[in-house]
């Protein structure tokens, strides 16, 4: 028998790392800076540093610091599912949204019986006896009937013209393919254009110039499109690159990355290089 705690008694069960320190980490090793993850997430700078100091007391409550560790760690390419089951268990599980329907059922007004309206259904019973009245007195005094149309203004209108539609047989061309032509020739040569389309999901995206001035950023939802274009640079920053379809002066940038992972771009006229 031994006298007071081993070592091992006093080591803690679970040795992972806190979630604001997971989240830090997870920046870093995307080399990512605080504020790069703010312009992506709209998360404020100072919320953002007191996350990864594990203070979610910024947050505003529960609810909005899980939604707050859900967007920052897919900003920084880590599935957010772990992090916010660590989170529950340490500030006493899910939170139960309460049910407000029950609330109100008791104060619910019910609706009376609507009664008929009498005065709506003697006034359209005069309308209708006026209307008739009008229609005999009218009927009755033309005896002559009714008069016969001109045999010549009754001619046909012409049958459309059959040649129309044979004028679409030879010359069509398909649409889909002017669209897309007419797309890469549209490409001036003494700039740099950059195309891109949230073709398999949702994106956090930055697009920058080449004095650095912010064209764009936030959220592009699934099927949206960005174009940017700039006489020297164009500066990118995706957050979900496998979920991004990417043409850079009208040819298309393949292998971008996979889903959850953040990439730092930069392309200039001449890129790419290669097809």
């Amino acid at each position: 028998m031994s006298i007071g705690n081993s070592s091992e008694d006093d080591r803690p069960e679970d040795d992972r790392p806190s979630v604001g320190r997971s989240l830090q980490q997870a920046r870093i090793n995307a080399g990512l800076t605080v504020d790069e993850v703010s312009s992506v997430t709209r998360v404020r700078v100072p919320i953002l540093h007191a996350i990864e100091s594990d203070d979610f007391s910024r947050c505003g409550g529960r609810v909005y610091a899980r939604g707050h560790i859900r967007t920052l760690a897919r900003a920084v390419g880590v599935d957010p599912a772990p992090l916010v089951a660590q989170y529950d268990a340490e500030h006493g599980g899910r939170p139960v949204p309460t049910p407000a329907a029950p609330l109100f059922d008791a104060e619910r007004i019910r609706p009376e019986p609507r009664r008929p309206n009498w005065t709506a259904a003697m006034v359209a019973a005069i309308v209708a006896v006026i209307g008739f009245v009008g229609f005999t007195l009218f009927s009755g005094g033309s005896k002559d009937g009714p008069v016969a149309a001109d045999p010549a203004s009754a001619k046909p209108s012409a049958a459309p013209s059959a040649k129309a539609g044979q004028k679409k047989g030879k010359g069509a061309t398909d649409p889909k393919a002017e669209a897309s032509a007419s797309a890469i020739a549209g490409v001036p040569a003494n700039k740099v254009t950059v195309k891109l389309t949230a073709e398999n999901g949702q994106t956090w995206m930055s697009a920058k110039d080449g004095t650095g001035k912010i064209l764009d950023e936030g959220v592009l939802k699934q099927g949206a499109s960005r174009t940017f274009t700039d006489n020297k640079r164009i500066d990118l920053v995706l957050g979900n690159a496998g979920a991004v379809q990417l043409f850079v002066n009208g040819k298309e940038i393949k292998n971008l990355g996979q889903d959850g992972q953040v990439q730092r771009l930069s392309y200039t006229r001449g890129d790419p290089t290669t097809g």
